[in-house]
């Protein structure tokens, strides 16, 4: 049941600001609805940042708490809705809260969203129509067994499996989520143009590629601190198979290539200057591996084989990922670690193939966390141990999209 009256609206409204487990004591019984109240202040405190669009709309509803926190964001939505057509016709076949079939909506000509979960079906029938979304069909089924008793061609089919097991376990294969996409694919095929599937982004990409060998596109999505999702699309229209594309996806760039062009690519490899320019990739970058190509299509020398930091004496615009001035290139030597937090008391520490952690190595140079510069510590090609200071202060790079 998905309360609506203007009694609960308007008291969600009032105790937004307020501590939900106070609030659930203070007003424990007073009201049929109390408990459910609380859970939407619960619910829209944690979802203040990655549903903004949503949350503007006061009457917008969650059935559960587990439903804020498994739902997709907003931004990660308005990517998976870029990749249909204006017009299209979608099936979502796990629509969870709806968030992408919303985001679906405001695109498409119609969105078809199942759920096995009533309360969730619910739900977003409801937040489509408080939103003005009039073309979302809600379904509550099975999505297999939808998919045997349908006999409609969608343009696009979007399927996001469960990654949880039975046990709350977190799952990654596709092998291994709920549904198994391998095994329905026959059956996908069947009733769409192209499909769209969300996965883990502990995804292994050689993986993606063997068992999806029609996959066009995978993209990996990603921010300055971690890799978000991997997304995998397959066009049935396509007929003439071509090499996987892999997209490394951030806020500023799309960096596109083909394994084949990593793997005929040539990485240069050479200690850092004492000055310069230092380059850390995104981690959309670190998951999709296109490391000897950065080296070619900047100009850049690689640290080290193992090691994925790159360096130039001029700084280079457009890396995809954190641009850093050198400000000293130290050996890591007993009468530099000695004297090191004189020169630098307060430094951000970085360990790669180093050795030892970061940890160990803030406590041996007896410096305090913070500050404005970043220590890289790491082992060259020479096999040689240095540490490398530089400026934390992100340098602005401008905006390029890159196609191999």
């Amino acid at each position: 049941m998905v309360y609506n009256n203007e009694e609960f609206i308007s008291w969600v409204s009032k105790h937004l600001n307020h501590d939900p487990a106070e609030l659930s004591m203070k007003f424990h019984g007073k009201m049929p609805w109390i408990e459910e109240a609380v859970t939407q202040v619960k619910c829209r405190k944690k979802t203040r940042k990655k549903l903004e669009k949503e949350l503007e709309c006061p009457s917008f509803y969650f059935p559960t708490a587990l439903s804020a926190e498994q739902c997709t964001g907003d931004k990660l939505a308005e990517f998976h809705a870029s990749l249909i057509d204006e017009g299209d016709t979608v099936l979502d076949l796990t629509c969870g809260l709806g968030i992408d079939s919303l985001h679906f909506a405001a695109k498409a000509k119609s969105v078809t969203s199942i759920d096995r979960n009533q309360l969730l079906c619910e739900a977003l029938s409801h937040n489509a129509s408080a939103l003005g979304y009039h073309n979302i069909s809600v379904v509550n089924a099975d999505c297999c067994e939808f998919l045997n008793e349908s006999s409609t061609l969608y343009d696009v089919i979007f399927i996001d499996p469960a990654r949880r097991g039975s046990e709350g376990q977190r799952l990654y294969g596709l092998h291994d989520c709920a549904p198994d996409v391998i095994d329905l694919l026959p059956s996908i095929r069947k009733h769409c143009h192209k499909l769209i599937i969300k996965a883990s982004p502990m995804l292994d990409l050689t993986q993606i590629t063997r068992e999806l060998p029609e996959a066009h596109d995978i993209y990996v999505t990603g921010n300055d601190t971690e890799c978000k999702e991997v997304v995998i699309v397959i066009d049935f229209n396509v007929n003439a198979r071509s090499e996987t594309m892999i997209h490394a996806l951030s806020a500023s760039n799309d960096f596109a290539f083909r394994r084949t062009e990593e793997n005929s690519a040539e990485a240069v490899f050479s200690d850092p200057p004492a000055t310069g320019y230092l380059y850390e990739p995104n981690p959309e970058i670190m998951k999709a591996a296109p490391f000897k190509l950065l080296c070619r299509i900047f100009g850049l020398n690689k640290i080290s084989p193992n090691t994925h930091l790159y360096w130039s004496e001029n700084r280079v615009d457009g890396f995809p990922g954190n641009t850093l001035r050198i400000v000293k290139n130290i050996d890591y030597a007993s009468s530099n670690i000695k004297r090191f937090a004189k020169e630098f008391p307060e430094i951000r520490v970085t360990a790669r193939n180093f050795g030892i952690t970061a940890d160990q190595l803030r406590k041996k140079l007896k410096v305090k966390d913070g500050g404005e510069l970043r220590l890289f510590a790491t082992t060259t090609a020479s096999d040689k141990k240095i540490m490398i200071v530089t400026e934390e202060r992100k340098l602005k790079s401008e905006v390029r999209m890159f196609s191999c």
